[in-house]
């Protein structure tokens, strides 16, 4: 009988970026829509605009930080910006939307030019509001420094797509 794996574990999130985690909050991201699925696939035309993140918990007093990363860049085979920042908002209040939190850097729609790119979009329930900066740079970011810098601790949720150039046909394997 074959078991199902988790698709974090398949598709490299965890041991990439993250280490293991249990998740606690809720997270919704859609594309013009489109609701994001770890793995699913998507164009750069489908992911222009920022996406729409709802977050959920059940205390607005309680406050997080999503950041938007590209492992993968500039392509899956050299990946020496690893981790690129495409997004980040912080002191998003819980039970409600992105749109509510601050953006400390602004979106930057994936426009892989070389293979399969995976974007990750990674949820940290902060301190206290207005405890968590954004860093001076979008390259060699590391998720897992940034959450010590700022004693964010482990991922409360976090989803992943993988993104690739328009006239690409290859597609990234997710075994389950």
């Amino acid at each position: 009988m074959q078991r199902l794996r988790d698709p974090l574990v398949v598709g490299r999130v965890i041991g990439d970026v993250l280490d293991p985690f249990t998740r606690s909050v809720a997270i919704r991201v859609t594309y013009n829509s489109r609701e994001i699925h770890n793995g699913c696939e998507l164009k750069p035309s489908a992911v222009v605009e920022q996406p729409r993140v709802e977050v959920g918990g059940n205390d607005m007093r309680t406050f997080y930080t999503l950041i938007m990363v590209d492992p993968d860049a500039p392509s899956p085979s050299d990946p020496n910006l690893r981790e690129y920042v495409h997004w980040m908002v912080t002191d998003i209040p819980a039970t409600t939307e992105a749109t509510f939190g601050k953006e400390v850097i602004c979106y930057e729609s994936p426009r892989p030019s070389l293979g399969i790119h995976r974007f990750i979009l990674v949820l940290f329930q902060q301190l206290g509001r207005q405890t968590v900066y954004a860093p001076g740079w979008r390259h060699n970011f590391s998720t897992r420094e940034f959450a010590e810098i700022y004693n964010l601790g482990s991922p409360v949720a976090t989803v992943y797509f993988n993104c690739q150039r328009e006239s690409g046909s290859g597609r990234r394997r997710m075994y389950i």
